[in-house]
């Protein structure tokens, strides 16, 4: 029994001044990898890596194979720059002492 039924989906993905939208119709069935193909996105941005960058659907990370509903909405996530933990970590030993009792203290000695 083939089903030769299509549904619509958007393909996202962001780089830090543009974010570009496809939107593209794939068969019933379809999984997120194949959507991902199809938008045309892989050619466009060489920088993206399957293997490497993660991906999601409406926020939510998500397998490559996983099987995409109507209007869903497929994510390509960058690749992380700096580590948010060492970010925050940064900006605080830098900034504002804002815990009693936390952060560096000078020893007397």
């Amino acid at each position: 029994m083939e089903n030769n039924e299509h549904i619509q989906v958007e393909v996202a993905y962001a780089l830090p001044n543009v974010q570009e939208i496809v939107t593209v119709e794939v068969e019933a069935g379809a999984t997120l990898r194949q959507a991902i193909e199809r938008s045309g996105l892989l050619n466009r941005y060489p920088e993206i890596d399957l293997a490497v960058n993660k991906v999601g659907i409406f926020g939510r990370l998500a397998k490559q194979d996983e099987v995409l509903r109507a209007r869903d909405r497929v994510e390509i996530y960058r690749v992380l720059i700096a580590d948010p933990k060492e970010v925050r970590k940064q900006r605080a030993a830098e900034g504002k002492r804002m815990k009693k009792g936390g952060g560096d203290t000078e020893e007397a000695g």
